[in-house]
């Protein structure tokens, strides 16, 4: 690129939404000197209460999402208030990629059809384009369907057309190679959540308050967030809790879950199922702010979860000193969750395997607080710092450094 190297380089990015974990990490980058970032988005869907499918419920994030970067929402085709795989449809990106003379295109997925013709307007406009994505090879065979057929036919056309691909951790980065993306042009850009923020808050937390709200007594907790979903296997670490041996009941593990969702009504009938009303507590949906006290309480996180891309929560709760408990399906587990030191990987759906894992790290409170402070090391350079770096140096290798 030619011109004055000192100016900054401008950056759009674009987005289906303002989603919580992103907001951080787009004010950080922000903040960086050399950079000009524009976030383009497609719906308003977050900004305000919303009805989460997931959730079945509705969900306002108590987090802010538009604070400390530019943005703009597009005027879209469809409703703004559903996401979906062509919808909504964005309307004059081409015009403000024009209008703001941008030197790069960075774009979040590559299934939807709007983003893919993302790609090819700012490929006729000579803009660089670097694309993110969370999909790794195990997670894409479990997902069959239309998305899944839309995926793989894209990235044939997609391979060579993407300047640099930013890979959210390792899996994801062995996949875009085993597509015939060449390392040159992968850049590590890892999923981070706001490491400090969670940090900084479960160490304020009054435990104590907590394990008498919920009349915890002195029983090591067990902690599930997620949504009552078939695939977050809600019902799979209920069983493991069915499995457990039986202390003397003032130190029996206690599971709490904090979600909601369609299998709400399935997970109650599993606790009464395996008379487990006294050791599994359905909290419900806890918003951002409540889950670093949370993560500070328990001893572990379970996420059982069947083809789950990453799983944030997983560095949610590392960050808040709280060791890990993952099925082999969960992208996050493979790149942070160091075997017997952060936590356990487990095969997806071996509930006996589950439960008997479960059981050592409830068993041994020192064991579990040693393997707790090591996933607080682990993540600590897994953070926004990192982000930068991998997307300045993929900015550097599109613009030929300028900027």
């Amino acid at each position: 690129m030619s011109g004055d190297s000192r100016r900054r380089l401008r950056l759009a990015y674009l987005v289906s939404h303002p989603i919580q974990y992103q907001a951080p990490l787009l004010a950080r980058i922000a903040r960086e000197p050399g950079l000009d970032l524009t976030v383009f988005f497609e719906s308003r869907i977050s900004v305000a209460g919303y009805h989460d499918a997931g959730f079945g419920r509705e969900v306002a994030w108590d987090t802010p999402l538009l604070e400390g970067y530019a943005y703009d929402f597009l005027p879209t085709l469809g409703d703004g208030r559903r996401l979906g795989l062509f919808w909504p449809w964005p309307l004059g990106l081409v015009r403000r990629l024009r209008r703001g003379r941008f030197d790069a295109l960075w774009v979040h997925g590559y299934a939807q059809p709007h983003h893919q013709v993302a790609v090819l307007a700012a490929k006729a406009l000579g803009i660089p384009v670097l694309m993110r994505d969370e999909v790794w090879e195990r997670g894409v065979a479990r997902r069959p369907g239309l998305r899944n057929l839309i995926r793989r036919a894209t990235l044939r056309w997609m391979v060579p057309a993407v300047d640099a691909w930013l890979a959210i951790g390792r899996a994801n980065a062995e996949h875009l190679r085993s597509w015939g993306v060449p390392q040159a042009r992968i850049f590590a850009m890892p999923y981070a959540v706001d490491n400090a923020r969670f940090a900084t808050s479960a160490e304020a937390a009054d435990i104590a308050a907590l394990r008498r709200e919920l009349r915890l007594g002195e029983r090591p907790v067990a902690l599930f967030v997620g949504k009552l979903m078939p695939r977050k296997r809600v019902l799979e670490a209920i069983a493991a809790m069915a499995r457990l041996g039986g202390p003397a009941a003032a130190r029996r593990p206690v599971l709490l879950i904090a979600g909601d969702g369609a299998q709400r009504a399935a997970a109650e009938r599993a606790i009464a199922g395996h008379g487990l009303e006294d050791s599994v507590r359905l909290l419900g949906f806890r918003n951002q702010s409540e889950l670093p006290a949370l993560y500070a309480l328990a001893e572990v996180l379970l996420i059982p979860s069947a083809h789950e891309q990453w799983g944030l929560v997983v560095n949610e709760a590392m960050a808040a000193g709280t060791a890990i408990l993952a099925s082999d399906e969960v992208g996050a587990a493979h790149d942070l969750v160091v075997e017997g030191e952060t936590g356990y990987r487990v095969p997806l759906g071996d509930v006996p395997a589950l439960a008997e894992r479960l059981g050592a790290v409830m068993a041994d409170p020192q064991n579990a607080a040693r393997m707790g402070a090591a996933a607080r090391a682990r993540i600590a350079d897994w953070d926004f710092e990192a982000d930068v770096r991998g997307l300045k140096a993929a900015l550097a290798a599109v613009t030929r450094g300028a900027g």
